[in-house]
């Protein structure tokens, strides 16, 4: 398990793609953030998965947010033809599991990470970039819209039988 950042990180943020040697560090990162948060239970199959970030660096762009010398933050931008695309059409990106940890809130990771992203698709000349999010996370779906996204309550789906319905966005090119 990666150690709790002691004092909150601080200095400019810088995203990059996450090392093979980081992998474990965001898994666990991304696992503190979805299940000490209250976003996914302790015993949902879904923790493998966010626990997987060398599955998600094979399979998509692996992102870090670096803040005074620490990684506070990951996020996974899933290109056309990624098996982690869950929502996006084929001339759209989307990205998934974007965690910052709590001490780190407030400095720029998920705006930065968020951009990232952004700047991804449209190098890849796509039209979109779309996500999923739970109705609880407030705070990012106050950011998204900052940044541009609308929602999309079309494409708002339930991952899995007893899992509650995900609310997406979109921002269009």
């Amino acid at each position: 398990m990666s150690e709790p950042l002691s004092e909150p990180a601080s200095g400019p943020v810088t995203v990059r793609p996450a090392r093979p040697d980081e992998y474990e560090l965001v898994g666990d990162l991304t696992v503190e953030v979805y299940v000490d948060g209250g976003l996914v239970s302790p015993t949902s199959s879904y923790v493998g998965t966010l626990r997987d970030a060398a599955d998600r660096a094979a399979r998509a762009d692996l992102l870090v947010a670096e803040s005074g010398g620490e990684v506070v933050g990951a996020v996974a931008y899933c290109g056309p033809g990624s098996p982690y695309v869950q929502i996006a059409g084929p001339d759209e990106a989307e990205f998934r599991m974007l965690a910052v940890r709590e001490k780190a809130r407030g400095l720029g990771a998920g705006t930065a990470m968020v951009r990232a992203c952004v700047g991804r698709a449209r190098a890849a000349g796509l039209r979109g970039l779309r996500l999923s999010t739970q109705a609880n996370m407030v705070g990012a779906q106050r950011m998204y819209e900052r940044m541009g996204f609308v929602r999309t309550p079309d494409r708002d789906w339930v991952p899995a039988p007893g899992v509650k319905l995900l609310l997406t966005y979109v921002l269009v090119f």
